[in-house]
C-alpha cells in the first residue's frame, strides 16, 4: 500500500511539472490520440460478434460450418473449398451477362461501402480493396445461390453445391449464423444489378423462396416481397414472424412446472400439427403447443435468432427468447422431454431424450429477459396449478390416506379411478 501511494504521489508531482512549464504532458497527448480514433457509436450496427457468454456455451453453434460470409471469418482456412465454389459462381453469372457487370457493381459498391461497414459492430481493418472485392463475391454467390432455388434452368450438373445434400444443408445453417452476413442492401443491390430479362421480383422474394424450400416453412405460407431487412438473419425472422399478433411483452415472473409436475396437477397436453409460435394457448387445462422438430440444427437456429433479439437495436418483441424460455420452463429431466415427444410435441430425431434436455437448459444461458410474450400462459398455468393444489390438499388432509405423501395420494386416486372406470367399461361389454 505504502509503495502504491508513493507512485501515486511521484505521478502527481510529475503531472504538476508539465503543468506549471506549459510543456504538455506525453501521457495526455496519447490518450488524446486514442480519443480521437474513436469512431463515434452508429445505430446502424447490425452484424455484431457474439459475447464470450454466449459463445462459451456452444463455440460451434456461432462458427460457420463450411461457408464464410463476411469479414469476421473471412480467410480461415477452414473454408477453403466454399472460396472456391464462390468464384464458380462469379465466374457463371459474368458468363450469362457481361464482362462489364462487374465494373458496374464495384461502381455501385464504392457508393455503398461507408454505409456497409458502418453494419458491423466491430471495426473492419481489411483495405477498400479487399472489403469490397469481399462483398462482391460474397453477395454475388448468395443471389446466384438463390437465383438457382428460383429458376431451375440455371443449375449446373457438375456443381457440388446444389447436387451434394451434406454441403447444401451446411450452407444453409451458415446463412442463418449472426456473425455470417453482409448488408441486405448490398445483396439486393447487386441483385437488380444482375437481372435477366426474366427476372420482376425483389430480392427478399428469391431469399424467401430459398428459405422455405431448403430450411423448411413455416405452417402458413407467406412471403415479404416488399420487406427490407437488415441481413439473412433478420430477414429469416421477420419471414417466420410477420404473420405473428404484435401483442406487447409483459412482464411476469417465467416460471411454471415442469411438464411431468403439470401432467400430475392434471394439466394434458395437445400437439398442434399446424402451429404457429402464436398459437401457443392454455385452456381449460389443456397445454397447446406447436410440433418442435429437435433436430443437428435446431440449437444452432434458436441459438443465432435469439442472439439477434438480443443485439438488434430497436426494440422489438422477442418471440424466439420468449418460446425457448417457456420450453426450458417445461424441460428439466429426460422425462419431461418423453412427455412432451409422447403427447406429439416434440419430435426427436436424436433419438436420446437427455441431449433434447442438455441443449434447452443451457440455450437460455446469460440471456436477458424483461417479459415474456407468454405472460398470460406463464399466470393461468401457474394459477391453474395453484387452485387444484389447494383442492386436492383440502380433500387429502380430510382422507383416510393422509398419511400419504401428497404426490403418492393423488396417483393412488388417478390408479383407483382408472381401475373403477375399466371394471364398468368390462361389465358393460358383458
Amino acid at each position: 500500500m505504502a509503495k502504491l501511494r508513493r507512485e501515486y504521489i511521484l505521478a502527481a508531482i510529475h503531472a504538476g511539472t508539465y503543468e506549471r512549464s506549459g510543456v504538455q504532458d506525453p501521457i495526455s497527448i496519447d490518450i488524446r490520440k486514442l480519443l480521437c480514433g474513436m469512431s463515434p457509436i452508429s445505430l446502424e450496427h447490425s452484424i455484431f460478434k457474439v459475447r464470450r457468454q454466449l459463445r462459451e456455451v456452444n463455440e460451434k453453434a456461432y462458427d460457420p460450418e463450411i461457408l464464410a460470409i463476411g469479414p469476421y471469418h473471412h480467410g480461415n482456412d477452414n473454408y477453403k473449398f466454399m472460396e472456391e465454389q464462390k468464384l464458380r459462381y462469379l465466374q457463371r453469372l459474368l458468363e450469362r451477362r457481361n464482362e462489364g457487370s462487374i465494373d458496374k457493381c464495384m461502381s455501385k459498391l464504392r457508393e455503398l461501402e461507408q454505409q456497409a461497414r458502418n453494419c458491423y459492430a466491430e471495426t473492419i481493418d481489411a483495405s477498400q480493396e479487399k472489403f469490397l472485392a469481399m462483398m462482391l463475391i460474397d453477395g454475388c454467390f448468395i443471389i446466384e445461390l438463390f437465383r438457382k432455388y428460383d429458376i431451375k434452368e440455371l443449375r449446373d450438373e457438375d456443381d457440388p453445391v446444389m447436387h451434394e445434400s451434406g454441403i447444401r444443408i451446411s450452407i444453409g445453417h451458415d446463412l442463418l449464423r449472426l456473425e455470417n452476413q453482409v448488408p441486405l442492401f448490398i445483396l439486393s443491390t447487386l441483385y437488380d444489378l444482375t437481372k435477366g430479362p426474366g427476372e420482376h421480383h425483389e430480392f427478399s422474394y428469391v431469399a424467401t423462396k430459398y428459405f422455405n424450400i431448403e430450411l423448411g416453412g413455416p405452417s402458413r405460407n407467406r412471403t415479404i416481397d416488399k420487406i427490407q431487412g437488415e441481413h439473412l438473419l433478420h430477414l429469416y425472422h421477420m419471414w417466420r414472424t410477420s404473420v405473428l399478433p404484435k401483442k406487447p411483452e409483459e412482464f411476469c415472473i417465467t416460471v411454471m412446472p415442469s411438464a411431468t409436475e403439470l401432467r400430475e396437477s392434471g394439466v394434458r397436453f395437445r400437439a398442434l400439427q399446424e402451429g404457429e409460435l402464436s398459437d401457443i394457448k392454455f385452456e381449460n387445462g389443456t397445454l397447446k403447443m406447436p410440433v418442435l422438430y429437435v433436430e443437428d440444427s435446431t440449437e444452432s437456429k434458436f441459438r443465432n435468432l435469439i442472439a439477434y433479439e438480443q443485439y438488434r437495436q430497436s426494440r422489438g418483441i422477442n418471440y424466439f427468447t420468449d418460446y425457448v424460455v417457456l420450453l426450458d420452463c417445461l424441460i428439466n429431466s429426460s422425462k419431461n422431454v418423453e412427455v412432451l415427444r409422447r403427447t406429439g410435441i416434440i419430435k426427436n430425431y436424436f433419438g436420446d431424450d437427455e441431449v433434447v434436455v442438455q441443449m434447452f437448459n443451457k440455450i437460455g444461458d446469460y440471456i436477458t429477459v424483461s417479459g415474456s410474450y407468454y405472460s398470460e400462459i406463464f399466470k393461468n398455468v401457474n394459477a391453474y396449478c395453484d387452485f387444484w393444489t389447494v383442492k386436492l390438499r383440502r380433500a387429502y388432509f380430510h382422507s383416510p390416506w393422509a398419511f400419504l405423501p401428497v404426490p403418492v395420494a393423488f396417483s393412488l386416486l388417478l390408479t383407483i379411478a382408472q381401475t373403477v372406470f375399466s371394471i364398468l367399461s368390462y361389465a358393460k361389454q358383458s
